[in-house]
C-alpha cells in the first residue's frame, strides 16, 4: 500500500492557488481540465519534494474545483474538525510564518514555542506547520502572540 495524495474540494481556485501555492510555498506539480466532468485537478507538492512528485513517489496534495453548473451556481462546502489538518514540515517556521502574514494569511496558533503554528485556508482547511528538527528559540513577535479563531 501507498500513500497518494489529500485531496481537498475548493470553492475558488486562484484563491486556493494564492494560499498553497503562494503563501504556502507548495509548487504545483500538474493540472487537468476535465471537460467532460467539468471539474480541475490540481496537484501540488512540498518544495522537497517535487522531484518524487513527478515521478510518483511522494504524496500530493489535490485540488479540486468543480466547475460552476449550467445555471451559473458554484457549489459550497462545509469544513469540519472531523477532518483534522494537512501538515508540512518546514526549515524555518518563523520565516514561513512572516511569509504567510505577508500573503494577509492570519496565524491562528502562533509558533511561540518555535516549533509548531496553525493556519487556515480559503476553504477553512486547518494547515499544521512544524519546525524541522529542533525546536527554534522561542522569539518576538511570536512568543507573545496569542491565538486568533480555530485551529
Amino acid at each position: 500500500m501507498e500513500y497518494l495524495h489529500t485531496m481537498v474540494r475548493v470553492k475558488d481556485l486562484d484563491a486556493s492557488l494564492k494560499f498553497y501555492r503562494d503563501a504556502l510555498g507548495l509548487v504545483e506539480t500538474r493540472r487537468f481540465d476535465v471537460e467532460a466532468g467539468k471539474f480541475t485537478l490540481v496537484y501540488l507538492a512540498a518544495p522537497g519534494n517535487v522531484e518524487a512528485a513527478h515521478k510518483d513517489k511522494s504524496p500530493e496534495l489535490e485540488l479540486t474545483y468543480n466547475w460552476p453548473g449550467e445555471d451559473g451556481k458554484q457549489e459550497t462546502y462545509s469544513g469540519g474538525r472531523n477532518f483534522g489538518h494537512l501538515a508540512y514540515r518546514v526549515d524555518d517556521i518563523y520565516a514561513a510564518c512572516e511569509r504567510l502574514q505577508e500573503h494577509g494569511v492570519t496565524i491562528n496558533r502562533p509558533p511561540r514555542d518555535g516549533h509548531m503554528a496553525f493556519v487556515r485556508s480559503p476553504d477553512n482547511i486547518s494547515i499544521e506547520l512544524l519546525q524541522k528538527g529542533a525546536s527554534l528559540k522561542p522569539q518576538e513577535p511570536w512568543s507573545k502572540m496569542e491565538n486568533t479563531g480555530e485551529w
